[in-house]
């Protein structure tokens, strides 16, 4: 009954439709003019033309309709969902109406944009409904969108989607015939206004109602984009895709993908939102998106792409290889069809590499010159009559103007059903572009099998990316996800062997499952072992020009003979010497040791596993010694441990010939040992380090004569550097030739000059002075003056001391007062305070303290000022303790212009301990004088800022504290006085003291003593003169 009930309610609902078909008139339906419209009917009858007198008509006609309207329930009835606008009475009268007076209109103005739109907005508004406040609002928006907007298929695809929603409408079945009378004047606008974008945009929104009838929905709607593509201007074409694209997406299928297809032909942009639109439709196409991801990630390498997402290529392979992991049944093949492809494409690949070998080698054999044979073509080879091909030679320059276009594949057709190669698409799209990040492609390789439950297929491929990679970084990406899959399965194995219900289970095998999961552990143990040579192996991959690495891989074999061996070949075969890095000679070294040693050793015994060869040894260290090493150093390394080895093996005369062998000179002296384009073989014989190991070699085993002769051979190419210069004339004086060791340094100063020269002159003049003493006085003093004729002031103190003391000891007192003088003027700077202090010491000592006054005055007169103030207080002491007291008096007056109070207070605290003792009232305030009229030449911004450092850097008072000081000072005398006197009596002050205590004693001029004195007994004399040690 109730089916029956809705069956009669559909068909009393069908029946009122079609309202506008056929077009209603005052005729078929009286009332749509009522007695207050004829006056305006009578007006446009007279004046038909007038267009503001139709639209104020249409405008009347709506405002009474919308005031008629009954109002909505607040629970719609399925009359009025179905029914939508037009479910009262009063709308659908009103939608007669309206359509009569437009009708009548177009009649009048047939090519009237503005009465076709408002005729068409208003028909749609009572057929789809009324549209959402979102959709408004988004309407809204895009009117106020500039041209750029119009264009932009991407923004009107995502503005579609949200400007067109309605809610209500006309159900498609029961309204059909109003749908299709709606459509069919829609057509007629068209027909009309088909020059126009906005007629058709109008048209085709309808089709993305989802109330539209399936009859109009797919294939008319298709065909209706397709002419409004076909009519509208190219310019205008973006706003018709927008719509175009939506409803792709909407209807979905075959249908809508090959409206993507036609589109991304024409644009690509848009590729990455159709990918995601295939991945979360309600039924995935992976394949399709694999194969447009693949698509853009070539063109993306090749620059024909952007990502609008501001991908990289990398990033949109990556995107490529997760969504084939993701979805590894239905995107790729199996391993057999993978094999079977790769076998196919290589076979193909010789082929066509044979055919072009056969036409390169036809393409070069020439043809005599003859005047019946073939024309001779400057610019290609002959082009046959009737080939539409043109052939270009390779090095042509094309004129064509456009984008670079990939060649056609079939892994990248999305219209293809086929499955993807994937294990090749990420060895040629992957591998061979993206070489920094192998590490990632080939997990993401490997990850791809394993969710295809092929792991033998996934070991392989692990043991295939750790063989090909060359960083650490992707080495320990591949080794971890392998030992991880590799842990995860033996888990699984287990788990599987401990499960109960297995056991049960008549199809589950246990013998096979266990002798599986003992073969996986084995590899798994086998794994970990191999990880230090494969580690190896990917630094080796990187450089294998890297000696160090090479040497690690020989001690990982430790005791492996054989492996040791076979390493060393191998390194020594690849290896360019030319290009290694790092020392090559000692993998050559090593390798003659491997043999002499008699290989590895026993861990038990200790002892050598083999007898030692040293004819292999001796080989290997031939072969080397042939080798182009880059430096000089090398070969001649390789001599030495050449030698050093017949040497533990006791063949003496053996080492001597090697080095004889090695040092043999050619007629050709004049080589540039620095040429690095010369190979080392011929610049060894200038080697200082091989004849350095001869030399040694020839002292130790060879005789004085031998050893002679390799030195003055090394004298005589010119290679000796004063080490050899040295230890030629040490070991002459070894074997008493002592005359010849002293030829030697003469010959040594030949050759050097300053500051090798002062080193060879002061070991030889040593030497020299040691030998004979006085016994050759005139020839010393000769050897003296030479050395110091051109010795830069630099070096010549050590010279003016040994020739100094020389004649000291051995010669006259006056003629080494000399040798000072002259050294106090001649030394550099830095060292004239020093000289001028050892002359004076040495003059007090020869010739008592009144002879060193003229040296003091020389010294005044030559050192800088600083150094001057301490020697003027040293030339005062000395004239004090000789009781010269207004000569002392006058040197310190003399110091004081140099010296600054904030800065040297001590040189006045001597001053003014100097006048207490020895002055009077007068000379007291000169010298105050003195110091106020020096402090105040000192008191500038530049000196005030110098004292401030230099009291900072002696951790004293500064002057700034001082000044502060002074000020309390000032403002409270008495507190002053208090702190000076808790300062203690011991504490001395800048000026004469007060009235003396009568607890003091007091010498005879009246100067306190102290208590050292009180406790002494003894009465100081003020005029003695008193002599310190230190002053001779």
């Amino acid at each position: 009954m109730a089916s029956t009930s809705d069956s009669s309610l559909i068909a009393s609902l069908s029946s009122r439709f079609p309202l506008t078909l056929p077009i209603p008139t005052p005729l078929t339906h009286p009332h749509l003019i009522s007695a207050s419209d004829l006056p305006t009917e009578e007006d446009l009858l007279h004046n038909p033309d007038n267009l503001r007198s139709w639209l104020a008509y249409i405008r009347q006609i709506k405002e009474r309709i919308s005031s008629n309207e009954p109002p909505q329930s607040a629970v719609p009835s399925p009359e009025e969902t179905l029914l939508g606008p037009l479910a009262s009475h009063t709308s659908r009268e009103g939608l007669q109406q309206l359509v009569s007076i437009y009708e009548r209109a177009i009649a009048v103005f047939p090519t009237s944009y503005k009465i076709w739109k408002a005729y068409y907005i208003t028909r749609q508004s009572f057929v789809l409904g009324e549209l959402t406040p979102s959709a408004k609002e988004a309407r809204q928006h895009q009117a106020k969108r500039g041209s750029s907007y119009k264009t932009n298929v991407r923004e009107i695809l995502e503005g579609a989607v949200d400007a067109n929603e309605w809610v209500g409408g006309l159900d498609g079945v029961i309204g059909y015939e109003e749908w299709r009378a709606l459509i069919a004047t829609g057509e007629r606008m068209l027909a009309c206004l088909s020059h126009l974008p906005v007629p058709w945009l109008i048209h085709l929104s309808i089709l993305l109602h989802p109330k539209c009838p399936a009859t109009f929905k797919r294939t008319y709607a298709r065909r209706t984009f397709d002419r409004a593509l076909r009519t509208l201007p190219p310019s205008l074409h973006g706003r018709v895709w927008g719509m175009y694209l939506r409803w792709a997406e909407m209807i979905g299928g075959d249908a809508g993908e090959r409206v993507w297809r036609r589109y991304l032909k024409v644009d690509p942009s848009l590729t990455e939102r159709h990918i995601a639109y295939l991945l979360d439709a309600s039924s995935p196409r992976p394949l399709a998106a694999a194969k447009y991801l693949l698509s853009i990630a070539r063109r993306a390498s090749k620059n024909l792409y952007s990502s609008l997402e501001g991908k990289s290529p990398y990033q949109l392979f990556v995107d490529f290889l997760e969504l084939v992991e993701r979805y590894a049944d239905e995107v790729g093949m199996s391993e057999e069809e993978t094999l079977e492809l790769q076998a196919t494409r290589k076979a193909v690949e010789d082929k066509v590499g044979e055919s072009s070998t056969a036409e390169e080698g036809a393409a070069t054999v020439e043809e005599p010159a003859s005047l019946n044979g073939r024309l001779m073509r400057i610019a290609g080879p002959p082009i046959p009559v009737g080939q539409a091909k043109l052939h270009k030679p390779a090095n042509a320059v094309s004129v064509k103007n456009g984008t670079e276009e990939l060649q056609y594949d079939e892994d990248a057709d999305p219209a293809s059903s086929r499955l993807l190669d994937v294990e090749g698409i990420v060895e040629r799209d992957g591998l061979e572009i993206y070489k920094d990040q192998a590490g990632r492609l080939w997990t993401g390789l490997a990850t791809y099998w394993i969710k295809r439950g092929e792991f033998d297929r996934a070991s392989a491929t692990f043991e295939r990316g750790l063989a090909a990679v060359v960083t650490i970084r992707d080495f320990t990406q591949i080794f971890d996800a392998y030992a991880e899959f590799s842990e995860t399965m033996i888990s699984t194995l287990m788990d599987a062997l401990a499960d109960e219900d297995n056991a049960e289970d008549e199809d589950f095998d246990v013998e096979d499952t266990e002798a599986d999961l003992d073969e996986r552990m084995k590899k798994f143990e086998e794994l970990m072992d191999r990880r230090p040579f494969l580690v190896n192996e990917v630094l080796l991959r990187r450089n294998p020009n890297e000696v160090v690495e090479w040497e690690k891989r020989v001690a990982l074999y430790g005791d492996d003979d054989e492996k040791v061996v076979e390493t060393y070949v191998k390194a020594l075969d690849t290896i360019n010497p030319r290009k290694a890095t790092g020392p090559l000679y000692p993998l050559y070294v090593n390798f003659a040791k491997f043999y002499e040693e008699g290989g590895s050793k026993d861990a038990e015994t200790g002892e050598p596993k083999s007898e030692p060869d040293l004819e292999q040894a001796r080989k290997i260290l031939e072969r080397a010694t042939r080798v182009p090493f880059k430096s000089v150093d090398e070969l001649a390394e390789v001599w030495c441990e050449w030698a050093e080895m017949e040497l533990r093996n006791e063949n003496y005369d053996e080492a001597i010939r090697l080095m004889q062998r090695a040092t043999t000179v050619p007629k050709n002296t004049k080589i540039d040992y620095y040429n690095d384009s010369l190979p080392p073989q011929t610049r060894l014989f200038k080697s200082l380090k091989l004849w350095s190991f001869y030399s040694d070699l020839e002292e130790s085993i060879g005789s004085v004569e031998s050893t002679k002769a390799v030195y003055d051979k090394i004298m005589e190419l010119k290679i000796a550097n004063a080490q050899v210069i040295v230890n030629y004339a040490a070991f002459l004086e070894e074997n008493k030739y002592f005359e010849e060791s002293f030829k030697v340094y003469e010959r040594g100063i030949e050759l050097f000059h300053f500051p090798i020269a002062f080193e060879i002159w002061n070991i030889y003049l040593s030497k020299f002075v040691k030998r004979y003493g006085g016994k050759k006085l005139e020839r010393a003093r000769d050897l003296f003056e030479q050395a110091l004729e051109n010795c830069p002031a630099k070096f010549c103190k050590p010279l003016y001391l040994m020739y100094a003391k020389l004649e000291e000891e051995h010669g006259l007192a006056k003629r080494a007062m000399g040798i000072y003088d002259r050294a106090a003027s001649t030394v550099q700077d830095s060292d004239k305070f020093e000289m001028f202090t050892i002359y004076i010491a040495k003059a007090t000592v020869n010739f008592g303290l009144p002879a060193t006054r003229p040296i003091y005055e020389r010294a005044l007169e030559v050192l800088p000022d600083r150094q001057t103030a301490e020697m003027c207080r040293r030339f005062a002491r000395m004239e004090r303790k000789l009781g010269e007291i207004d000569r002392a008096r006058a040197i310190y007056a003399h110091s004081s212009q140099f010296c600054d109070p904030r800065i040297d207070p001590d040189f006045w605290q001597e001053w003014n301990g100097f006048e207490i003792d020895t002055g009077s009232e007068d000379t007291f305030r000169e010298m105050l004088r003195i110091k106020r009229a020096v402090q105040a030449s000192f008191n500038t911004e530049t000196s005030f800022i110098a004292a401030q450092a230099a009291a900072a850097s002696k951790g004293t008072e500064k002057p700034t504290d001082a000044a502060k000081e002074s000020a309390k000072d000032a403002a409270d005398p008495m507190a002053a006085m208090e702190r000076e006197m808790a300062g203690g009596a011991g504490k001395k002050t800048g000026g004469p003291a007060f009235v003396a205590s009568t607890l003091n004693k007091t010498n005879a001029n009246g100067i306190s003593m102290g208590e050292g004195d009180e406790e002494g007994g003894e009465v100081a004399n003020p005029d003695a003169i008193l002599m310190d040690e230190e002053d001779f």
